[in-house]
């Protein structure tokens, strides 16, 4: 059973971060993030077998693969408080993925994953191309506390999480990944069936078609960060440590903001402190001011868009969040038109969801 721990050499100025790599009894891989070195024994856990990962279909029409994991049907939907499996394990209490009493931030392989490693072949379909859905999931648990959301979780806790995704980044992209994407649901109108706050992280054997259509643009010379930039007096929302949150002149979703940094990157690991700190600033403060805006949790869906393997020159790193509401107590429905040809009808100006959210 492996059992070690580690010092990262990305750290917030001042602070030393540590990573426990554990393994947990049903042989998937447990890591532990925090300020502290975690030296807690572990308390007993159930075993059982975990799945392996799908199978990927090539779609002719969309020149797309789309991922096939139907044992994902069975995966927990919506348990009480008491059967939280994003908890920590409570000494004579039930056991969870996480067989620990305390911890800062956890990262686990999802029990019910859609890509795998060890993925199996797939079946042969007539006049469809298939390949093995290899790669990887995690589930990324920003707390031990059952409720919270990424501003109350506070400014530490972010530049933590934003130091284990980079570290994520580094040993999934070495693992041979060609895309890696951390990225949050939130709320059950985005399909969200665990409250404990927490975000996921796929990494895939491929390059999804929409990153592929972003690195042509960006290597047609689109620039991002000088575009963003020379939109802010009227799109941006609020600048901090050289990123810029700002609703972009042609979003998608109402109140949709990305956060792009002022000088290229092409991932969170390219940070200065300030940036780092910056950007996980601006996590919590979007967060916020959805909530203020709505005057609910406001469901969303957020993404980090890093450079693919292969497709890195020119790229420049964004982040974005994708709110399913158009106003207070009406959501964002994608109906039939946007369903079937991408082409979106976007109900609030995107200068005007700028406004509104730069006053909060």
């Amino acid at each position: 059973m492996t059992d070690q721990s580690t010092i990262l050499t990305d750290r917030p100025a001042g602070q030393t971060v540590y990573r426990r790599t554990f393994t947990k009894a049903d042989g998937r891989p447990l890591r532990l993030y925090g300020y502290a070195p975690h030296t807690e024994t572990a308390l007993l856990e159930d075993g059982g077998d975990v799945a392996k990962g799908g199978e990927l279909r090539w779609h002719p029409l969309r020149q797309e693969w789309n991922v096939y994991a139907p044992h994902r049907q069975n995966r927990t939907f919506k348990p009480s408080a008491a059967d939280d499996p994003l908890a920590p394990t409570k000494p004579g209490g039930p056991s969870t993925e996480i067989p620990f009493s305390d911890f800062e931030i956890a990262v686990f392989e999802n029990k019910f994953t859609s890509l795998h490693k060890d993925a199996p072949i797939p079946q042969s379909v007539i006049g469809v191309e298939s390949a093995v859905a290899k790669g990887h999931c995690d589930v990324v648990v920003y707390t031990p506390e059952q409720t919270g959301n990424l501003h109350t979780i506070g400014q530490t806790k972010r530049r933590l999480l934003l130091s284990t995704w980079n570290d994520r980044y580094e040993d999934l992209f070495a693992q041979g990944c060609k895309f890696v994407l951390p990225f949050e649901s939130r709320g059950e109108a985005v399909g969200v069936t665990l409250h404990h706050p927490h975000g996921q992280i796929y990494a895939f054997p491929f390059v999804p078609k929409v990153q592929r259509d972003a690195a042509i643009g960006f290597q047609g010379g689109y620039n991002l960060a000088a575009h963003m930039r020379d939109c802010a007096g009227n799109y941006g929302v609020v600048e901090s440590g050289g990123i810029d949150a700002v609703c972009p002149p042609y979003a998608r979703f109402p109140y949709e903001t990305y956060l792009v940094p002022q000088r290229a990157v092409m991932g969170p690991w390219e940070f200065t402190e300030e940036e780092a700190a910056g950007f996980a600033y601006l996590l919590g403060d979007m967060t916020r001011r959805y909530d203020a805006l709505f005057g609910q949790v406001t469901p969303y869906m957020l993404s980090l868009h890093a450079a693919p393997k292969g497709l890195e020159d020119n790229w420049q790193f964004h982040a974005k969040f994708y709110p399913l509401m158009r106003s207070p107590g009406r959501i964002k429905y994608l109906a039939s038109v946007e369903q079937s040809t991408g082409a979106f009808t976007v109900d609030v100006m995107p200068e005007r969801a700028a406004q509104e959210l730069r006053a909060l």
